[in-house]
């Protein structure tokens, strides 16, 4: 049992509250994913309130295989109440892209930074580099860590330094296993606008665009790793 506070109608509420259903993916759309045993499906949930002490939803992680799943609901069950509507995803369909993406520069040597940002390096190597004042930033938002919500990939540091995530079980490494984003793609990176908003990306209007209508922490993006050793392991997550 927890006590959460409903900002909403300004109210407490004590007792269990319904976790609400974040993404289903299917090996067959999604081959990264690894998944135990004969399971082909990944389904993510999280409670749509941040919990202390780091303040962001507690998620869990259900594999299943699909032939197994038999009693299927025709809505899943409601919470009683949400932190706010960022925690509460818009239903949409998945339209999985595979692309090539590079490290974030802070995963980087300083030397590489520092070559990132010499505009004569671009111009030698073929590349038309349109960021003349700041050649650096080429890097950062066409090559590196495409933004959106992906299975494995690098990962988009920027609240912190590049931390390595560990086991508690067994103390190996963790992997990457879903990144949880605030948006697709804004007026900043139209370059990584998925295949259906390739329309949108070239119009001058064109902002932002985010179909689950999720917003992480207010903006930012969950990472939630897994033991490369065993799905049993518990998994963690870190806000970015």
């Amino acid at each position: 049992m927890h006590d959460l506070y409903d900002s909403s109608v300004d109210e407490w509420h004590e007792g269990p509250n319904a976790m609400l259903p974040v993404a289903q993916l299917y090996v067959r759309d999604v081959p990264l994913l690894r998944p135990p045993g004969q399971a082909d499906l990944l389904q993510v949930l999280w409670c749509p309130f941040e919990h202390e002490p780091e303040y962001k939803p507690p998620t869990e992680l259900f594999w299943r295989s699909a032939a197994e799943v038999t009693d299927i609901r025709a809505a899943p069950p409601g919470p009683f109440a949400v932190e706010y509507d960022g925690y509460v995803p818009e239903p949409c369909v998945l339209a999985p892209e595979q692309i090539i993406e590079y490290p974030n520069p802070m995963d980087l040597s300083k030397e590489l930074q520092q070559q990132f940002a010499d505009g004569s390096r671009w111009q030698a190597a073929g590349v038309e580099n349109p960021y003349i004042l700041a050649p650096d930033e080429f890097y950062w938002n066409e090559l590196s860590v495409a933004p959106g919500w992906k299975v494995g990939g690098w990962l988009p540091w920027g609240l912190t330094d590049p931390v390595a995530r560990f086991c508690a079980a067994c103390g190996v490494g963790m992997v990457p296993l879903l990144t949880i984003a605030s948006n697709e793609w804004d007026a900043s990176n139209h370059s990584w606008a998925p295949y259906e908003h390739q329309h949108l990306a070239a119009l001058d209007w064109a902002d932002v665009a985010n179909p689950p209508m999720v917003q992480v922490s207010r903006g930012n993006h969950l990472q939630l790793y897994v033991c490369p050793a065993s799905p049993d392991h518990p998994h963690t997550d870190l806000i970015q």
